[in-house]
């Protein structure tokens, strides 16, 4: 199998980057022509984290929050956009709200590469509490 050059290698970046700035640009004007589209906003949202702009895929599950108050996805993915901006205490907030809404997908959440950095702070102690008594409550 031949191996990528250097420079193979960033033209593929770049076009990966390219294309995941198409991608944003064409679901920002979806959302502008219908800000309440939860779909959108979900697609927008990730294609935020995924070229690295997690301030603003912050803004967009936060307004998520505000439009599906009742999905724990959405508070799970709240979660992660505050662990990818460094502010673990809302981290676990959204965490906690999104297991009392049902999440139950520990093993993801114990390797969610969006969660690394909650995983290694004190605080996420407190979902590992959670996650042993809700274990034990379904036991």
């Amino acid at each position: 199998m031949p191996v990528k050059s250097s420079t193979q290698k960033s033209r593929s970046t770049r076009q990966q980057t390219r294309e995941l700035d198409v991608q944003i640009n064409f679901i920002e004007g979806v959302v502008r022509r219908d800000p309440s589209y939860v779909e959108a906003l979900q697609l927008l949202g990730d294609t935020y984290t995924k070229r690295g702009r997690f301030s603003e895929g912050l803004g967009v599950d936060e307004r998520l929050a505000q439009l599906e108050p009742g999905n724990p996805l959405v508070f799970y993915n709240l979660a992660c956009s505050y662990s990818l901006t460094d502010q673990y205490e809302l981290a676990v907030r959204a965490l906690e709200q999104a297991f009392q809404l049902g999440y139950h997908d520990f093993a993801w959440l114990a390797r969610d590469p969006d969660l690394r950095k909650l995983r290694k702070h004190p605080l996420y102690a407190q979902i590992r509490a959670t996650i042993r008594r809700l274990k034990a409550n379904a036991a």
